[in-house]
Order: structure tokens, then C-alpha cells, then sequence
């Protein structure tokens, strides 16, 4: 049975992102994705002229809940595409709430999910505080409590979960990595389940997962698929218009789960959104005197930069980039362009590195020839700002953008550029709710003539879906952006109020409050061991008092080696001095503990002979008086109780082995071997790593409001890169799954899906839509029996080969066995004989009691479908000549022939396809007519009643 729940991204719902769905097959728990919100969306909508509305709680709370309580009884993690809406939240759920199953995906999605996550999760910590134990630090909000002075507080993460950046690595060196169609048989509870990942277009490696179960078939897993051919990219394996349509191994699944986001969308032309990119398409065109006037559209790049002014182009920092930058360097080097082209993205440098070591997952018009190089085919003359020593090594010679530099900050760009310069700047995110992009955005929208260009709708709640929606609503009806047309751009004027974020250093007042809490708190530290040590004295003197108490002891027990010829060499006569006694005895107690420490047993008889059994208090006791006296006028003080015998360790074999003690001797040899010199050098490399390490000044958090005076120009251009609805009504029916799970749709969508399937005869009827925690469930009314096949059944069964597999026709009776619950399959004919009489009976009775009627079955039986484009092949490695003509009809022989004669069309044959799974042959009987029927029996299964 299968339970399908969408944890986030469900159907019929205004917000699609994040994806994370929760599958069960049986009892295996599978997470489809694990995509993370925007963490810093905007607390009011910002529009023109409004004012702050009071803060809406966070619509991810639900969804970070339920998957917390999911996490640990996940028992496979599948992820599907390496951007912040499908793998975002994986790394912080494998940290913080044990999300520690077998995670899956292509190695290009585990590279580009790291990178995204890196980026989102640096950024937001450079402007809020996340984890306020980890440093203590400012937090000030402008425009309250400015009377005050600051205070040492640490702001709280208000319910954002954002994983560290060593918590992101370790996650993402966990994952396993896979190659397309490369199946993968899972082991452990997940035993019996194979799971294949399928190219599915949109991003670098992105995926499409066919999960095989043996009881609940086939589950198909494909959302944000793109059929068509990018520049970087080739479309899904899904649909392949060359092979006649839906890819073989992925067609007529039990189970698909697809989306349906754009499915009343019309996307526009290729080329018409390239010429609106880089200012290439005609607006008008007049005839004057024979000569035809074309005027462009002034909202382009090419115009924008031609007349001084600059463009913001906010992007993702992982995927979708990637094309934007592959069309403006095929642009820049056509129009011969020295602007430069600005990526502002702390990962853009690791991002184009791992690209260019992984071009084999590339496709569409990518290649080592003509991007990134000169566009001729050469690889001469190439002025490489990012040029290492590693790409060299890597032969990487693609993807090297001449007029791409990188940045990791706006300080960085304005030190290098002036804001009165024309360039293009790409930031990140795409969302301009944090980072690069939202402090360019307040400074760059009050600049006229400026174009800010969207390439994408961004998430619901965000600034650029904001700013997306007011370019929408100015356009006509017809020019909207899913009617399939390129909009015209829109002049913006008024006031926007946004909140900044940002992290300054502490000055002044507030740095000498940190500084004296600092020292406070050091001082407090430094009593604290002062104390330690004070208290570590006291007992050490105590120690030596005592000490000084038991030397008469000590005095006897050195007597008694004496006595047994065992007279320190170096005594040389001195009777009990101060220096020989405290000698002998360190010497002892070393000899002691070294074989102690080794683990090794102390002579029985000799040694126990000079220990003392006598344990002698000491402290501070007060010396209390009795009426006995001893000989020297005090009295002896035994510590009787508690005393706590050292026993060896043993177990049934004998002694254990103490592990650390070999390790702590072999540490002691270790540094008993080194040199001085190689000492005095670890020491001196060990200052120079901690001088590298830069220490962050301190600093708070401010958050402030400002108002931005619009005068930009706003433009968007659909590089998304996914199916629009045509082709989702197209290629659904083609795939023809048996049950199908709609997902990450908003309402209009979901339902034009279902209504363009109804009107399909051959289309399922069974389409769910569950809303975000809704939980379907698939399969729950078919019954499953368990059958076991006999010796003697499997004896007799004779098997054909089919494909990748072997089939038997078989026939018998049901039979049930005392030792085993499972019903056992014999062969009809191995009931107990009958007699004549008997069998006189049980005819004029029809069939003995208890058992089926006896049906007649046919002869044998053909399994497969005849293509006529393998029975070509077969037959041209016989030497029989074969030629398609249309109309399902494949002409065999001499008549395939060219130089044909009416002698020879004796031996022709023609095989027809007159309808599934009818075959007719026609034609003379000939050698040629045995050949063509022999090769179609090989290419089924025959099996025989």
C-alpha cells in the first residue's frame, strides 16, 4: 500500500514552495525533497505610500514542525534538484533533527544544493543573528528605544532555521551520488526497492526518480521538468520526439507524482525573449521609399548599457545562472561589448569551477569549442580573470567568461566601479529579501533610466514577487506573462519602505561597554583559577605535612631493605639523612607507578615485604589524646574506613588490556623521539596559523527602515526554464500512469490539469490533489495472495526467454500443506489415481468436489509486441533485405530492392501491424517467408499450455 502526505508544496494552495513530500511504500518511509522557505520575507507587503502593518507570524512553522517530527523515522532521502526550494532545509533536518537516512541525488545536485545553501546561509548570518549562544553580539533596532543606551543582548532566531556552515558540509558529504539511469538496489529496510534517477532538465542534474517496489510497481517522481533545449542544458529524457514519444522505461507507471504549476500558463518564444534580453527584436516596421525602418525596443540590455545607465538582474547562485551567463557571454562577444558583466556571490567562483570539472552532465549548445572561449572554435588568445592552477590541471578550458568578474560584496564592486559606470550586475538571491541584491536594489531603484530586470517570480511574501506583481498588474491584458507575449517595461515612481538588515562594528560607547563586559568577565575567569590553585596548594602542603609525619615509617621500611641486602648504592654510609630517605622513596613510588601504569604485576613475595600496611590519615586532624601512649609520646592515627581496594580488571579470558594506557606510553615515546628542531618548529607553526586566523571585531546587528524614491524601470523576462502548459497537458497523457498524484500547483492550475485529463478517454481516472498534510492513500483495496510453487511443478514448467526475463505457462490446483501457512501450487495430474469405477463417476458428475471446473486452455501462447524496426535488424544480420514503407507495413526480400525484377518478387514478403498485438503475414511460401516467421517467433515468448 502507498500513503502519500505533502508536507509543504501541495495542490491547490497560493504557496507551491517549498517541496517535501513524505511517501510510504509499506512500511519504508521515503522524503521526496527537502526544500527550505525564504527565511527573511517581507514582515508587511511594501507597496507605494502604505504604512507598516503589524508582523504576520511565519507560514513555515507548520511545515518545519511536522517535518522535526518526521526526520528520525525517515528511512530514505531522495532529492530531486539542487536549489533552496528543494534541498534548502536538508542540511539543518541532518544536523538538528536527526534527518540521518541514505539521502540520494546527482552529483551536480549534491554540488549546486551545497552551493546554494553556503550562500543563503552566509548571507543571512551577515545580517541577523541566528545563533545567539555561539557569539555574543549587539542587536539594536533603529528607531526604538534611542533614548537608551544599547544594551549587551543577543537577539533570538525567531523560528528561522539555518544550519552552520560546517553543519552544510557534513550534511552534503553524506549524500550519495548517483549517475542518470544508473539503477540502485537499496539494502537494509529499504531491501527490495530500486530506485533509478532519469535526466529531468530545469537544472544541472536534475532528477527524476523511478522508484521500483515489488508490491506497490512503479512510482514515477517528476517535478519541474523542461523538455525543451537550453543553452546549457538538454530537455527531459521523458518525452523523446525522435523516438515517437514518452521514453520507454518511464512510460505507464503505477504511480506518478508531477506537478502542475504552470499548467494555464503560455510561455513565451525563445527568441522573443532572447531579443528582449539583448534588444534584438523589432517593435514596428515602416517602408519608406523601398527601405524598410526597424525600431527596437528600448528596454533591453544592448540599450540600457548603450546609453550609460545600468542594470540589477537578480539570480539564484547555483543553477538558473548558469544559462543567463552562457547567453550574455554569446551576446557580449557578437556585439564586441566592453561593459563588464558583475556577479555578486560569495560562491560564484566554486560554482563555475565545479561546472567546468563536470561537463559531461552539460548539454544543449555547451561545449568546449564555442562558450566561454572566443566564440570561434579557437582556444588561442583567452583573457581569463579566474584563471588557477586546479582548472589548469583539470583541462577546463570551457565556460571561462572574458567579461564576468566576481564579487563578494557591494563594498568590493564600488571600489572597483563607480555607481555612474554602465554595467550588468547579477546578484543573488533572486528573491531581494536579503544580501547583495536588496542593498543594490535600495540604491540602484532611485537612479532614473536604471533597469531592473526579473527573471524569475521569486516566492510569495518576497520583494521580487512584490515588484513582480506590479509589473503584472501594469500590463494589458494581453500582454500579461502567461499569455505567451513579452511585456513592455514599466516606469516606477512613488515610495517603497523596506527593512534593512545589516551587521556593523562597534564604536565608541558601545564598544567600551563590550570591552569592559569582556574584561569583567575575563577577570571573573582568572579568579576563579586563582582559586583553584590556592585550593591545590593547601592540599599539596597538607600533603607534605603528613609527608613529614610518616617518616619514621618510611625510616623502618628503609631498614628493612637494608636488612634484605637491598642498600641504595649511593647511601654511601649516611645513616637515615633528610635527602637519601626522600630519595629512596621517589624512586620507589616512580618504580611504583611506572609499573602501574604498564599494567604489570609486583613481585608477591619481596615487594609486599616492603610496602607498609599502615595508611595514616592526613589533613588537618586534631591530635586528640589518649590514656595509651606509644613509645614516643604520640599516638598512632590509622585511617581505617573507608578504604577502596584497586582490583585488576579481568573478564573470562583474562586480564583486560587498557587500551589508553598504550596509547598514553606510545605519545610519551613519540615525544621522547622528536628532535628539539622539530619542536621548536610545530610551536612556531602553530603561532603562525593562529595569527592567520582573523578575529571578528565586535559587532551588532541593526535593523533599520528606509524609503527607496522609485525612478528605475522594471522588466521581466521568464528564464525560468520549465514546462509551460502545453506541454504538460501533452506529455501527461503520453506517459499514461494508472494512478497519478498532482502536487506543487496553485488551485486554477490543479484544476485545468484534471478537467484536460477528463476530456481523455484512455487517461486515468484516478487523480488526487491532497492539500499540505493530507494524506492519500493508494492501493488499499487490492488484495495480495502468497503462492509457493512445488518441486514437482517446477520439474515440469518449461521456460522461454523473454527480454531480461524467463515466463512459463503453468496450470495446477491449490493445495494447503500442515507445516506451512503459505497455500502450495501443484500440478493438476498429482491428485491420488482414480479407479475406473471412480472415474466412471466423477464423469457422469462433471468434477470432483471441492475442485474447479476443468476449462480448456490454448496451445500456446505468445508474450510481447512486435516492433518492426527490430524485426529490420534481426533480419538484416541474416541477409534478408527489409524496407519500411509506411503505414505499419515492412516489405522482406527481394522486393526491399531497388534493382528489383518481377522473377524475384516471388520471394517477398510483407509483415502488417493490423492492430495490438495482430500480426499478418503475406507473401509466397518461400525460404524468404520461413526466415521472416522464424525471426518473429524469436523476438516473442512462446510458451506452451
Amino acid at each position: 500500500m502507498i500513503t502519500f502526505t505533502p508536507l509543504s508544496g501541495a495542490a491547490r494552495t497560493s504557496r507551491t514552495v517549498p517541496l517535501a513530500y513524505l511517501l510510504q511504500v509499506d512500511d519504508v518511509q521515503i522524503l521526496l525533497d527537502c526544500g527550505s522557505p525564504d527565511w527573511v520575507p517581507e514582515e508587511s507587503s511594501p507597496s507605494v505610500n502604505t504604512t507598516k502593518i503589524d508582523k504576520p507570524s511565519h507560514h513555515w512553522e507548520d511545515y518545519c514542525e511536522a517535518l522535526r517530527q518526521c526526520a528520525p523515522t525517515v528511512d530514505l532521502v531522495l532529492l530531486s534538484h539542487g536549489d533552496l526550494a528543494h534541498s534548502g532545509l536538508y542540511a539543518y533536518a541532518y544536523s538538528r533533527w536527526g534527518l540521518k537516512a541514505p539521502t540520494y541525488s546527482t552529483l551536480p545536485v549534491q554540488a549546486m544544493a551545497r552551493i546554494a545553501t553556503t550562500e543563503d546561509v552566509e548571507g543571512i548570518r551577515d545580517e541577523q543573528q541566528v545563533d545567539p549562544d555561539h557569539q555574543p553580539v549587539l542587536a539594536e533596532t533603529a528607531g526604538e528605544n534611542e533614548t537608551e543606551p544599547p544594551s549587551l543582548r543577543t537577539t533570538t532566531s525567531n523560528g528561522k532555521y539555518i544550519a552552520s556552515i560546517q553543519e552544510v558540509h557534513e550534511a552534503y558529504d553524506a549524500v550519495n551520488t548517483l549517475r542518470y539511469s544508473q539503477p540502485t538496489h537499496l539494502q537494509g529496510k529499504c531491501q527490495g526497492l530500486t530506485i533509478t534517477p532519469f535526466g529531468a532538465g530545469h537544472t544541472l542534474g536534475g532528477t527524476i526518480w523511478k522508484i521500483r517496489s515489488p508490491s506497490a510497481g512503479t512510482i514515477l517522481y517528476a517535478v519541474n521538468m523542461n523538455h525543451m533545449r537550453e543553452r546549457h542544458l538538454d530537455g527531459t529524457v521523458l518525452v523523446r520526439p525522435s523516438a515517437g514519444g514518452v521514453f520507454e522505461p518511464l512510460a505507464r507507471p503505477d504511480l506518478l507524482i508531477t506537478d502542475a504549476e504552470r499548467a494555464n500558463v503560455t510561455t513565451s518564444r525563445r527568441k522573443d525573449r532572447d531579443a528582449a534580453l539583448i534588444g534584438e527584436r523589432p517593435n514596428s516596421v515602416m517602408c519608406f521609399w523601398n527601405y524598410p525602418l526597424i525600431f527596437l525596443m528600448p528596454d533591453t540590455i544592448s540599450a540600457t548599457l548603450s546609453s550609460r545607465s545600468s542594470l540589477l538582474l537578480p539570480c539564484d547562485s547555483s543553477t538558473r545562472v548558469l544559462e543567463l551567463l552562457v547567453l550574455l557571454d554569446q551576446h557580449w562577444k557578437y556585439a564586441d561589448f566592453r561593459f563588464p558583466i558583475c556577479l555578486l556571490s560569495r560562491t560564484g567562483r566554486e560554482m563555475l569551477t565545479f561546472v567546468r570539472s563536470m561537463m559531461e552532465w552539460l548539454g544543449g549548445t555547451v561545449s568546449k569549442e564555442d562558450v566561454g572561449v572566443d566564440g570561434s572554435g579557437k582556444t588561442g588568445n583567452k583573457r581569463r580573470r579566474d584563471d588557477d592552477g586546479e582548472d589548469e590541471a583539470l583541462g577546463a578550458f570551457a565556460l571561462r567568461f572574458r567579461y564576468l568578474e566576481f564579487f563578494p560584496d557591494p563594498q568590493a564592486l564600488l571600489q572597483r566601479y563607480s555607481s555612474k559606470e554602465p554595467k550588468l550586475i547579477l546578484a543573488v538571491p533572486a528573491s531581494l529579501s536579503h544580501g547583495p541584491s536588496r542593498l543594490l536594489f535600495s540604491d540602484f531603484a532611485a537612479i532614473p533610466d536604471n533597469v531592473v530586470l526579473l527573471t524569475g517570480r521569486s516566492e510569495e511574501g518576497t520583494l521580487g514577487r512584490i515588484l513582480f506583481d506590479k509589473w503584472n498588474d501594469s500590463q494589458r491584458a494581453d500582454d500579461k506573462w502567461d499569455k505567451g507575449k513579452i511585456g513592455s517595461n514599466v516606469m516606477m515612481d512613488g515610495v517603497l519602505r523596506m527593512k534593512m538588515n545589516s551587521k556593523v562594528p562597534l564604536q565608541g560607547a558601545e564598544l567600551e561597554a563590550y570591552l569592559a563586559k569582556e574584561r569583567a568577565v575575563k577577570e571573573k575567569e582568572a579568579a576563579h583559577q586563582a582559586a583553584l590553585v590556592r585550593t591545590q596548594r593547601v592540599l599539596e602542603a597538607d600533603e607534605d605535612d603528613s609527608d613529614e609525619d610518616s617518616d619514621s615509617d618510611s625510616e623502618e621500611e628503609d631498614e628493612v631493605e637494608r636488612a634484605l641486602g637491598n642498600d641504595d648504592p649511593m647511601d654511601n654510609g649516611d645513616n637515615n639523612t633528610s635527602a637519601t630517605v626522600g630519595s629512596r622513596r621517589r624512586r620507589r613510588n616512580d618504580n611504583l607507578e611506572d609499573n602501574d601504569d604498564w599494567g604489570l604485576d609486583i613481585d608477591e613475595g619481596l615487594t609486599k615485604q616492603l610496602l607498609s600496611f599502615d595508611i595514616y590519615l592526613k589533613g588537618n586532624v586534631s591530635k586528640a589524646t589518649s590514656f595509651f601512649k606509644s613509645a614516643g609520646g604520640q599516638t598512632q592515627r590509622f585511617r581505617m574506613f573507608p578504604y577502596v581496594e584497586k582490583k585488576r580488571r579481568v573478564d573470562e579470558y583474562g586480564e583486560t588490556i587498557d587500551l589508553g594506557m598504550w596509547l598514553r606510553k606510545g605519545k610519551v615515546l613519540e615525544e621522547d623521539a622528536e628532535s628539539d628542531e622539530s619542536k621548536e618548529a610545530k610551536r612556531k607553526q602553530a603561532e603562525e596559523d593562529t595569527k592567520k586566523i582573523v578575529r571578528e571585531p565586535p559587532s551588532k546587528f541593526v535593523s533599520s527602515e528606509v524609503e527607496v524614491q522609485l525612478a528605475c524601470r522594471l522588466l521581466f523576462v521568464d528564464m525560468e526554464g520549465l514546462n509551460d502548459g502545453r506541454a504538460v497537458k501533452t506529455i501527461v497523457p503520453q506517459v499514461n500512469p494508472r494512478k497519478m498524484i498532482i502536487v506543487h500547483s496553485p488551485a486554477g492550475a490543479t484544476n485545468t490539469l484534471i478537467e484536460s485529463c477528463a476530456n481523455i478517454r484512455a487517461m486515468t481516472k484516478d487523480i488526487y490533489a491532497p492539500a499540505t498534510g493530507e494524506s492519500v492513500q493508494i492501493g488499499q483495496q487490492t488484495n495480495t495472495f502468497s503462492i509457493s510453487l512445488s518441486d514437482e511443478l517446477l520439474s515440469t514448467i518449461k521456460m522461454s526467454r523473454f527480454e531480461d526475463n524467463e515466463v512459463g505457462f503453468v496450470t495446477g490446483r491449490v493445495t494447503s500443506h500442515f507445516s506451512s501457512i503459505i497455500p502450495i501450487l501443484e500440478p493438476a495430474g498429482s491428485s491420488t489415481p482414480i479407479s475406473n469405477g471412480n472415474a466412471r463417476n466423477v464423469a457422469n458428475r462433471g468434477h470432483i468436489l471441492g475442485s474447479r471446473p476443468i476449462q480448456s486452455l490454448p496451445h500456446s501462447t505468445m508474450i510481447g509486441e512486435l516492433k518492426l524496426t527490430a524485426l529490420k535488424a534481426r533480419l538484416a544480420t541474416v541477409g534478408v533485405p527489409a524496407e519500411l514503407i509506411g503505414e505499419g507495413v515492412l516489405v522482406c526480400g527481394a522486393g526491399a530492392k531497388r534493382d528489383q525484377s518481377s522473377d524475384s518478387l516471388e520471394e517477398t514478403v510483407a509483415v502488417r501491424k493490423t492492430g495490438r498485438g495482430k500480426v499478418e503475414l503475406e507473401g509466397n511460401v518461400s525460404s524468404v517467408y520461413y526466415i521472416v516467421r522464424r525471426e518473429i517467433y524469436n523476438l516473442h515468448a512462446l510458451v506452451a499450455a
